[in-house]
Parts: C-alpha cells; structure tokens; sequence
C-alpha cells in the first residue's frame, strides 16, 4: 500500500504533467509563432497568486483511433478563476499544444462548468480560443459539446459580460460561441475565424484566398465587424480584455464602479471652436467626445468598422458611460448598414448592463442606393431605431449640428424616449437640408422665375432661416435646452447625476421581436 508521501508525490507528478500540456517541444513551437502558451496567458491576465484551476486532472475518455494511449491531464484547456484588478472573473484558456486545442467532451464540460458558476455568482467569464476546432476522434460528442457551450452563452447573455479572445485558429464551430459573446478580440497575424477554410472555399466556390484574407484580424475589424478590437500581439491582447473590464459592472445587477474624481475643468472653450462655420465642411467627432468626458477616458469599440458611426465606453465623473456619435469625416456621418448594426449592438450591450448612454448627433440622413437598399437598409436602420427606443438606461442626446430626417428620429431624439436633449446654437434640425427642401417645396416659382439660380438661392435661405436651427424643435420641447459648446460637460455632469437612479417599469412580456 502506497504511504501518505508516495500519494503526494503522484499528486505532484500529475499536476506538473498537466502544466507541461502537451510537452516541452509543442510549447517551443507556440513561442516561435510569437504566441503565449495558456497557461501564460492566464497567469498574464489574472492578478499575481490569483488563479484556481478546476478541473486540472480531468482527461478524454475516448478509445476510437489509439486515442487511450494519448492522455493529457486538463484535455486541452485550462479552466478556473482569479481576480483582475480585484474583481472576480472566471476564465478558460484553450491550449494549442494538446491536440490542436481540438475541443473534446470532456473539454467542453470544463468550459460549461465555469461558465454556470459564473453566471451563479455573478462575475464575467473571458474565453481565450486557440484551437483547431471539433476534435474529430469523437465525432458528434465533440458536436454536441459545441452545442452545449452555445446554449450557455444564450442564457448567460445580459447576465454577465462575456468576453471572447481570438488568440489563434477559430473555425468551423467554434466560431460561434465568440459571435454570441458581448466582445471578441483578435490577435493581428496569429488569429482568424471562418466558418469553413480556404481550402473548402476554393472547392466550393473556385476563390482562391488566404486564411489572413479570408478570417484574419484585419478582416473582421474592418470589413465584417466580427471583431470589436484587434491587437499587435498576446500580451496587448490580455491587456485590452483589463481595460474593457474596467468599464463594466459585474453582471446585470449591478452598475460600474465609480472610480475618485475631482471636479474643477466642467467647462471647456475647446469645444466653441471645433463645429466649422461651413455646414458641408467635415470637423473631428473624437474632439467632441475628447472635449466633454474625463481626460483620456474613451476607449472606442469597433474602431475600423463602419466609421461613419463612433461607438465607446467612456467615464463623466469617474462613471462609465456609452457613447454613439455621428462622424462627419466619414461619409459626412450618415448611417447605413453597417453603422446601423454597429450602434444597434453596442446600445443594446449598454442597455443590458445598467451604462447610460450619451449620443452625439450630426447625421444628414440614410445613405440613399441601391446597395443600401438592396442590403436592408430599412431593416438595419429599424435595428438602431427599435435598440435606442427599447434601452431603459439614463440616455442624454447632444445635437451638434445636422439632424435632418429619419436619422433625426432614430438619434435619440425626445419621441423615442430620450431623458435630456441637448443642441448646440449650430444645430439644423429638418426634414432635409435647405437647398434639396426649397427645390421641393419652391418648385413652381423657381422655375417660373426669370433667374431660377438666383430665386432658389433667396428661398433656400428663406428656409434655412426659418428651419435649420434648434429653436423650433425647441420651441415644441423636443429640445429640452439649447447650450453653449463651452458648457456641454457641465451639462452632462448634471444630467447623469440627476437621472442616476431612474427605473422604468415596462410591459410584461416574454421579449420584443426586434427586427433581425
């Protein structure tokens, strides 16, 4: 019989098994792919001394292919929870050097396991993925593990922030439990995502393509908008997921942290200056944001994707807050498709954890075509409209200059349920803009004028004058004030405080059918 000693001894020899994963040499090879190991990346993202493994000594329990004679303590992912800047968090990390980070049963039961304990106790769950997908020696039980993960994300959505890091190979299945998370990060030139490789899409469709054109960061950030945020490697990776934690609460019970804060620069004369005196001429939106929130405090979401819209988490007073603003130097900040979806998911994300929300307004309308409208332009645009109109969150509206149609509507204006709704002196609120609106509306007597060009001129001035400005929304209380630039921080200082503790009872209902 084995004495006390011998059964530690085999304790000690199994747990350093399992941190050798899948030995020395498969770990030489994730570090010249310039990547970390799992269990590096854990250590790196989680507070020093912080981490508890569970699950460590779990194996496969396949016998298909010679499969029991290739057994690995923790079966190709590292599961547990620890501390980030002191708030729990519960985590997995897949790890490349056994079997590809291939996802088993047994894998995927670690995965469910921490991901109900989160959702018991309230805490965010972060996914680190590098795997090489189903692990075929097991056929559907790989399947359904997948499956069982999914549902998880389903009913941990709303409840808890769920992050998803791409930190290598993401295909076919695996895909989608990062696509129903709230945030998923990648990694330039290590990571891609697709639902069927290069080699599929060359058979199928005669493309020829690269893994990096095809799944790869750039891809995602910039042309489907799968990815909120790319990073130059692991260790910038890890470090966004501390900074995007810092912005949210623990779960949908809760609000953020209000971190120390000192009042004393509530007005800014920087923000007078930057609304060009042109109404055509483009201007920075980052310069309104950087004018009225807490110094350096935007961190912007989807920055390459849809840039005519600008979405991020921002702090007023030591206090998270969502901002969406038009920007002008990007298709003169209309919104289509994309923009559309872009602003529809990150105000839903606001909405579902208690961020009040901030939106910026200088939007000339939807983008007119054919492509828009061949691509649902109505129905991505009804997306936003149904998001802003559904969140019950302190929502504040600053009108900047244009806010002009359909736009003017879905921008958070005071009929779809806005709390406070701001506009500069500079603002031009219509139904369109002067010139397209007189050519409707003085169409017999342009065109019976002896000098069209000239009475068109004199009519659209006549309408601008009467039209594009903020006193007549004003006038009705669709604009509560209208303020001076210098003094739009002051105001939203106010305002968030004041509306720090509204709750809005809505109908009883299983949930709305918002237009998907």
């Amino acid at each position: 019989m084995d004495s006390k000693d011998d059964k530690i001894k085999e304790l000690n020899k199994r747990i350093a098994s399992a941190h050798l994963g899948g030995g020395q040499k498969r770990i030489d090879k994730q570090h010249a792919k310039k990547k970390l190991t799992a269990r590096e990346r854990v250590d790196y993202l989680l507070d020093e001394g912080s981490f508890e493994e569970i699950g460590i000594l779990v194996t496969h329990r396949t016998t298909d292919f010679g499969m029991q004679d290739e057994i690995y303590f923790g079966d190709g992912v590292i599961t547990g929870y620890g501390t980030v800047n002191g708030r729990l968090v519960y985590v997995y990390a897949q790890d490349f050097t056994v079997f590809g980070g291939a996802l088993s049963e047994t894998h995927a039961e670690k995965i469910c396991k921490i991901m109900d304990l989160a959702v018991k106790v309230g805490a965010p769950v972060i996914g680190l993925n590098d795997s090489g997908g189903a692990r075929i020696q097991e056929g559907v039980r790989s399947l359904g593990g997948y499956a069982d993960i999914f549902y998880r994300n389903v009913q941990a959505s709303g409840v808890i922030p769920q992050i998803s890091a791409i930190m290598g190979p993401c295909a076919g299945g695996a895909v989608y439990s990062p696509a129903m998370t709230d945030f998923t990060l990648m990694v330039e030139n290590t990571s891609y995502m697709f639902v069927t490789g290069p080699n599929v899409v060359k058979t199928v469709t005669n493309e020829t393509v690269t893994s990096e054109e095809l799944g790869g960061a750039f891809t995602h950030a910039s042309k489907s908008g799968v990815a909120h945020k790319t990073s130059a490697n692991d260790i910038l990776c890890l470090e966004d997921i501390k900074t995007l934690l810092g912005y949210l609460p623990q779960n949908n019970t809760e609000t953020t942290k209000k971190l120390d804060f000192k009042l004393g620069d509530e007005v800014r004369d920087i923000l007078s200056d930057i609304v060009p005196d042109n109404a055509n001429k483009p201007y920075d939106m980052h310069e309104v944001i950087k004018g009225i929130i807490d110094t350096d405090s935007f961190y912007e979401i989807h920055k390459d994707y849809a840039e005519n819209i600008i979405v991020g988490f921002a702090r007023i007073t030591g206090r998270s807050i969502g901002v969406i603003a038009n920007q002008p130097m990007f298709l003169a900040g209309v919104l289509d498709v994309n923009s559309s979806k872009k602003a529809a998911r990150f105000t839903r994300f606001c909405d579902c954890f208690n961020i009040p929300l901030l939106v910026l307004v200088d939007v000339p309308g939807f983008l007119p075509g054919t492509d828009q409208e061949w691509n649902g332009i109505i129905v991505h645009g009804a997306k936003l409209l149904y998001a802003l109109s559904e969140a019950t969150v302190p929502r504040v509206t600053v009108i900047t200059r244009k806010a002009y149609g359909g736009a003017y509507d879905v921008m958070n204006s005071k009929h779809i349920g806005a709390d406070l709704n701001f506009a500069w002196p500079t603002a031009e609120i219509a139904v369109m803009g002067a010139k397209g609106a007189s050519e409707i509306i003085f169409k017999n007597d342009i065109a019976a004028a002896e000098n069209p060009e000239e009475k068109l001129a004199e009519k659209e001035a006549e309408y601008a004058d009467k039209f594009t400005n903020p006193y007549r929304a004003a006038r009705r209380g669709f604009i509560d004030e209208v303020i001076l630039p210098k003094d739009t921080r002051r105001k939203l200082i106010k305002a968030f405080a004041m509306l720090e503790d509204k709750n809005v009872d809505k109908p009883k209902r299983k949930h709305g059918n918002i237009p998907l």
